[in-house]
């Protein structure tokens, strides 16, 4: 194929997109100039959707070049065909139908995917320019659901087929989906005769003005808000919940002006029990209401509250749940794990609702089986014809047979090539097969139809068939009936109808029948019809629909709402929100939130900049707006709860009994850093990037790792479930702690242990029993990057209910002069705050570590944990830093080979000479270095390595001449000489290697010996010997090739 020339393309936001050429993509200053900061007030409707019209399109931009840079890990599908799809027109339509494999585990193309169309699988940008085919932006349209590997697109670009027919592969590669941007830019451009009373209300706000309305407030209280004030004595509200919903029960009976009200909900305080609750009450009233979240889990976390709710509510348990619909992403919410909301599931409606009034196994034809049933029409429908009873079950069977094998073509025909290599075989193999007679008889030669045409079919009464066929018939019309009044919305199935449904199965049971049918049979589906006309009916008959702000696009065209509530409204960009506030019929809005928790995710630094991604509740609250506080807090020990609510919310949160009993005084590990709150400051941690270029500390990554596994040792001992939650605001500290656990633990929160390891975004409305924090960063002049976002510093410190454990570099997040500053200084004063050496298991883990990475100078520091662990008082007088720092130079010098040249190698004072093996090396004045050359085994392998003894005085030689004799005392002579042995090249001595010579061999060292001998390495505050720092470690330098120090 080959590219025709390029068309100016559809209008919209598509159009923009279509218009753009990589360079534009990748140039973060392309709507610079024309993206302005959004402003508090608007003097028009006007002026204020045209606001967000360049942000949407600089993000939209900014979201493509994100996708673009790691084209190399983009998900694609091979094209298999591609043609002209009904209404093509160049160029305003270039519409083609696409024919795409189909595989396991391969992308699958959604509507409003935008894929870029390819002739090689890219790995960069640069890859998109195909040697005869340039790249293509199209838009997924359409799926079809005939055929599940057709989609229709529309393309950026004229494509001519190729006339040479030579077949060149195409891909469809994956960039992002741009549905909720283009719903988003639809409501930014509404038509004629779309509702805007709402936003209207909202363009700006005066504080000074009463909110509520003077003439409702007036009147003699409603019978709705009297029975609403009953109902809600029964859910185990607080003051503070119940004056919220009733408030909003006020609002919605307002006909004289349309409203907007605010629930503010901080971390724990009940938001989704509240909206819940308000929702019950709705339910109550039969109020139509829309309610909204960002995500499909936020919408599932309020349908399920609200299902609790109705439990017990309910007429015959479940009437009336027709009248509530969740709708969204089955995948996304895992719908199959929560079977609680299986009956109140869109999908899953529509599916029963088909089942019901399906021809063959519907209401309509169950009805007319039962009347058939009296005998003689049985004869005359043709169903029971022939000399007997077994003629007419032959002709079932056949009937049956011949049904299933139409079926289970198409399945046959892809399963074809898996059979043949599946069921191959040795000639001499089915040879044996077929002489023996005891292969598998799949029923498919002579032999089973010979076999099945003999079989003797027991003769049946017309008694005993006219049981079995009724029986059948009425356990079809059980299952509808049941189907019907759980699933059907009220309006359409009222209650005296599903009492007269009732009866009849009561009549059924004692094969007694009436004459009369209830009037729901006249209503009727007919099978032929599509799943959106039923999910049309649902979606215009119900009362309470749940779906996320971007899809609430699709009640646009449905029956008037009286009141919208959008859930965690803080995370939804204000220009989103204007999706569900233009609803048809919308009087009134609920907002449910909490300003100072994350916002909404911006791409663009230039949008972010603008606002782009302030929520209208935010704006609101800054205009000074009132929002109702839900102020008492059921989630966090009160220790833990402390520091945000001084610190985010001015001390107006109270903690709820619950938390403050001693059942939610929980202690998971005895040591006494993991208290219920403890910051553990670690200060030999290295902050790095990974290949994704985000922030990571593998000296964190493992700390988190060995308290992980101490909370899984301890809890299988007392056998209690346990939630570990593992938060950092940094990706590559989360891919590298996911990396670091592995998959020894379970992210499953229904087991007895599990472990979930997520950004600060992705743990957002989420809880644990425990949550470890990871801050990450680590440097000396204080710089914390986003982590200074009080925003997101809130959401981290608010996820657990029983234990807070906070791992940082104390140092660095003081000098930030950040809240995370206030936080340590806090810890401090509380006595909460632990240093990482205080566990000797944890010390040692780090020891290990920075082994691992070579981090020897961090290892040696003098804030180094081995250091404080070594009780640095002792020695401060004799031994300043700059002595450490001395030998840490000189370790290194001598790990790269070097060696010091001296006449006399041998002595170091007049007294006595030293061992032949013992070597020092001045570190500065008085002080020496005495180490000496020792044997590692390694992968089979010996390895000269040196071994570090002591740092301390000359006047103190004679005590390590004592220790070396009897380090050495028992090594053979074949060790001392290869301990002896020297190699060098250009200047320096090389460590030699030998292949282990089992009879000769000694005690080998590996990395854990030396990281235990430094993590229990200790200065002895003797006063014989206080200048004496006792040192013993094997220390492996960094050789060449083979060699290692």
């Amino acid at each position: 194929m080959e590219s025709g020339r390029k068309n100016k393309g559809p209008g919209g936001l598509i159009g923009h997109v279509f218009s753009w050429s990589i360079d534009d993509i990748m140039n973060n200053n392309l709507y610079k100039y024309n993206v302005s900061e959004i402003e508090d007030t608007f003097s028009s409707l006007n002026y204020y959707l045209n606001s967000f019209i360049y942000p949407l399109i600089e993000e939209t931009r900014a979201d493509l070049r994100s996708s673009m840079t790691n084209l190399h890990s983009a998900p694609l599908v091979p094209i298999l065909g591609l043609e002209e799809n009904n209404g093509f027109k160049d160029p305003q339509n270039l519409s083609y139908l696409l024919e795409v494999e189909r595989f396991d585990q391969v992308y699958e193309p959604e509507k409003g995917d935008l894929i870029a169309l390819a002739e090689v699988r890219p790995k960069c940008i640069d890859d998109l320019h195909g040697p005869l085919l340039s790249y293509h932006f199209a838009l997924v349209t359409r799926m079809s659901y005939e055929e599940a590997n057709k989609i229709t697109i529309l393309c950026s670009k004229l494509i001519i087929p190729d006339a040479e027919g030579n077949g060149h592969k195409m891909f469809a590669v994956y960039i992002t989906n741009l549905t909720t941007n283009l719903r988003i830019w639809n409501a930014l451009h509404p038509g004629e005769g779309t509702n805007t009373a709402i936003l209207d209300s909202i363009l700006t706000f005066d504080p000074t003005m009463e909110e509520n309305c003077g003439v409702c407030s007036d009147k003699i209280e409603s019978t709705d808000v009297s029975e609403s004030r009953k109902v809600i004595k029964s859910l185990g509200l607080d003051d503070s919940q119940r004056d919220a919903i009733l408030q909003c029960i006020a609002m919605t009976e307002c006909n004289h002006r349309n409203s907007v009200k605010l629930i503010w909900g901080p971390p724990g305080t009940g938001k989704t029990k509240t909206t819940a609750s308000l929702l019950f009450s709705l339910f109550k009233m039969k109020c139509r209401t829309v309610t909204c979240a960002p995500t499909n889990v936020a919408n599932l976390g309020v349908a399920k509250r609200l299902r609790s709710c109705l439990n017990g509510a309910l007429e015959l348990n479940t009437y009336g749940l027709g009248d509530v619909v969740l709708s969204g992403n089955k995948k996304r919410m895992n719908i199959v794990d929560h079977e609680d909301v299986h009956d109140v599931f869109l999908d899953y409606r529509i599916s029963a609702l088909l089942y019901c009034f399906y021809p063959g196994s519907g209401w309509r034809d169950s009805e007319s089986e039962i009347a058939d049933e009296s005998g003689d029409d049985l004869v005359e429908n043709g169903r029971f014809e022939g000399k007997s009873i077994n003629d007419f079950m032959r002709k079932l069977v056949t009937e049956n047979a011949k049904e299933n094998k139409k079926n289970n073509k198409n399945k046959e025909k892809k399963k074809k090539k898996k059979e043949e290599e599946k069921n191959k075989v040795s000639s001499q193999e089915r040879s044996k097969s077929k002489s023996d007679g005891d292969g598998d008889d799949e029923g498919d030669g002579e032999g089973s139809k010979r076999a099945h045409n003999d079989e003797e079919i027991v003769p049946l009464t017309f008694e005993e068939f006219f049981a079995m066929e009724f029986s059948s018939i009425c356990t079809r019309i059980v299952v509808c009936t049941e189907l019907l009044y759980t699933h059907m919305p009220t309006s359409c199935l009222p209650l005296d109808e599903v009492m007269k449904m009732m009866e009849l199965l009561s009549v059924l049971q004692t094969l007694k029948i009436y004459s009369w049918w209830p009037k729901v049979v006249e209503w009727n589906f007919n099978g032929k019809e599509q799943r959106c006309e039923v999910r049309k009916f649902c979606l215009e008959n119900s009362r309470l629909i749940f779906c996320t702000v971007s899809s609430s696009a699709k009640l646009h065209e449905t029956t008037p709402f009286e009141l919208a509530i959008i859930d965690e409204a803080a995370q939804v960009k204000e220009c989103e929100s204007t999706i569900t506030l233009q609803i048809p019929g919308l009087r009134h809005a609920i907002l449910v939130g909490d300003e100072k928790q994350l916002p909404a995710m911006v791409i663009s630094e230039v949008c972010e900049k603008a606002g782009f991604g302030r929520s209208l509740f935010e704006r609101l609250v800054l205009l000074g707006h009132s929002k109702h506080l839900l102020n008492v807090q059921y989630r966090m020990h009160p220790s833990i709860s402390l520091f945000p609510n001084k610190q985010f919310y001015e001390n107006q949160i109270m903690n709820g009994r619950n938390v403050t009993l001693r059942a939610h005084d929980r202690r998971f590990l005895k040591e006494e850093l993991f208290g219920t709150y403890s910051f553990i400051s670690v200060t030999n941690g290295k902050e790095e990037f990974d290949a994704r270029h985000s922030r990571k500390n593998i000296v964190e990554v493992s700390v988190v790792a060995h308290i992980v596994s101490k909370l899984h040792k301890e809890s299988m001992k007392i056998k209690e479930k346990v939630r570990v939650g593992c938060i950092s605001p940094y990706k590559g500290q989360v891919f590298a702690i996911q990396d670091a656990l592995g998959k020894t633990y379970s992210s499953d929160a229904k087991d007895k242990f599990s472990v979930n390891v997520r950004s600060v975004d992705g743990f957002q409305g989420g809880e644990e029993d425990i949550i470890i924090i990871s801050t990450v960063r680590c440097n000396g002049n204080g710089k914390i990057g986003f982590l200074e976002n009080l925003q997101r510093t809130n959401v981290t410190l608010t996820r657990t209910r029983y234990c807070l454990w906070i791992l940082g570099n104390a140092a660095t997040l003081q000098n930030s002069g950040s809240v995370w500053g206030r936080l340590v200084t806090d810890a401090k004063t509380r006595g909460c705050y632990h240093d990482a050496f205080e566990d000797k298991n944890l010390c040692h883990d780090i020891c290990n570590v920075l082994i691992d990475l070579g981090q020897l100078r961090s290892l040696f520091a003098p804030d180094s944990i081995i250091f404080k662990a070594a009780k640095w008082k002792s020695i401060t007088t004799h031994c300043n830093p700059e002595i450490l720092k001395e030998a840490t130079s000189l370790l290194e010098k001598l790990s790269n080979g070097w060696r010091q040249q001296r006449e006399n190698a041998a002595s170091i004072c007049d007294e006595e000479p030293l061992p032949q093996l013992l070597e020092w090396d001045v570190v500065k004045g008085p002080v020496r270095l005495f180490w000496t050359i020792d044997i590692l085994r390694e992968n089979s392998t010996d390895t000269q390595v040196i071994k570090v003894l002591d740092i301390l005085p000359v006047s103190q030689v004679v005590e390590v001449v004592k220790k070396f004799d009897v380090l050495v005392g028992n090594y053979t002579v074949n060790q001392m000489n290869r301990c002896l042995y020297k190699e060098s090249e250009g200047g320096l001595v090389l460590p030699m290697t030998w292949p282990v010579n089992q009879a000769n061999s000694r005690s080998n060292y590996s990395s854990t010996d030396l990281a235990t001998q430094l993590s229990t390495m200790s200065l002895v505050n003797d006063p014989r010997r206080r200048n004496h720092l006792r040192w013993r470690a094997n220390h492996q330098g960094r050789g060449r090739g083979r060699n290692r120090f």
